[in-house]
């Protein structure tokens, strides 16, 4: 098993990101993986290959229009 806490959000899309990180919580809730908000990030919780996974579909949804990714 992984615990992984990460936050990803666009850094060219001025002060309000929130219908990309919106993007990347509806990944992360349809995935199936234990997970949990906070105020720094989400803590997501599964095998390698599943954790691993959601944080890859994470970032390509908010690769597809958003040039500049900061991920933690």
């Amino acid at each position: 098993m992984v615990l992984l806490e990460f936050s990803m959000s666009p850094l060219t899309k001025g002060e309000s990101v929130s219908p990309y990180v919106a993007r990347s919580l509806d990944i992360i809730d349809r995935s199936g993986v234990a997970y949990q908000l906070t105020p720094m990030g989400t803590i997501i919780e599964g095998e390698w290959e599943q954790v691993m996974g959601v944080v890859t579909a994470c970032f390509e949804a908010m690769k597809a229009d958003c040039p500049r990714i900061g991920t933690n």
